[in-house]
């Protein structure tokens, strides 16, 4: 996968950096990880620079985690790895980073790929208020289950890990306090200011960011489409990978969006 340690960015990174050709850069929700990217990466590698960088709000002092501070360093990132032209595929939180950097920094991107992305309103499955919560896996586990349309191996494998770092307290401050950053970070004011291009790709079942909130997102983009994927919750690119894989290279292999 091309794991590297990278000591010497802005700040501590383990990354996936294979391929050669334009950049694309994945951008985990809060609990992704890189296995869930895994098959993009392989299907994309031959003709894309595929780069999934390590944002861990884990690693952050409890005052930075958030998404202003997400943003400087996803930027200083992008900065210290000379890229340009960069396509931004978001999940989640990840979507709603990739929007806020966008608007920022329009001119290193040249299109964005958004799926179940924050930003709008959303019911996550972790709310901000973890520290007030009294936390077992069966509350972990319910919640996790509402993501997936119907994949319960998938959904046990991703509780085990969110009860793992939720039982830290440390790690559940820093929870508490970026999903509350990401709930106060509103995107829709400067949605109709974005000029790229942008793939919307979602889960018709998605119950976390619903098929509703992906037209939302539309009806405020200029140069948008949307893509539904049947039989899918909020994460299609575990849930229906191939379709997901082929929706995100068809996109990036020179299609263009309008209104």
């Amino acid at each position: 996968m091309g794991i590297v340690l990278n000591k010497s960015a802005p700040f501590i990174q383990t990354y996936v950096n294979v391929g050669n050709g334009r950049a694309v850069v994945l951008l985990n929700g809060l609990f992704g990880n890189l296995s869930m990217w895994q098959p993009l990466v392989e299907h994309l590698k031959k003709d894309f620079r595929v780069i999934v960088p390590r944002l861990s709000i884990f690693d952050l002092p409890i005052q930075q985690t958030n998404m202003k501070h997400l943003v400087k360093v996803l930027h200083d990132f992008i900065e210290w790895n000379q890229l340009t032209n960069v396509t931004l595929v978001g999940h989640a939180v990840g979507g709603q980073l990739a929007l806020f950097y966008a608007h920022h920094h329009p001119d290193k991107i040249d299109k964005l790929i958004l799926t179940g992305s924050s930003g709008l309103f959303d019911h996550a499955p972790i709310d901000n208020t973890l520290e007030e919560k009294e936390i077992n896996y069966d509350f972990i586990s319910k919640k996790v289950q509402r993501a997936f349309y119907d994949r319960p191996e998938e959904a046990a494998k991703l509780a085990q890990e969110i009860y793992h770092n939720v039982r830290n307290i440390p790690h559940r401050l820093a929870i508490s306090s970026f999903v509350r950053s990401s709930l106060q970070s509103s995107v829709s004011s400067f949605l109709s200011q974005l000029t790229m291009p942008i793939q919307l790709i979602w889960g018709l079942q998605d119950n976390v960011t619903p098929p509703e909130v992906a037209l939302h997102f539309h009806d405020l983009l200029l140069h948008a489409e949307v893509k539904f994927i049947d039989r899918c919750g909020h994460l299609p690119m575990i849930e229906q990978t191939d379709e997901f894989n082929n929706a995100v290279s068809g996109f990036l292999k020179g299609r263009t969006v309008s209104k």
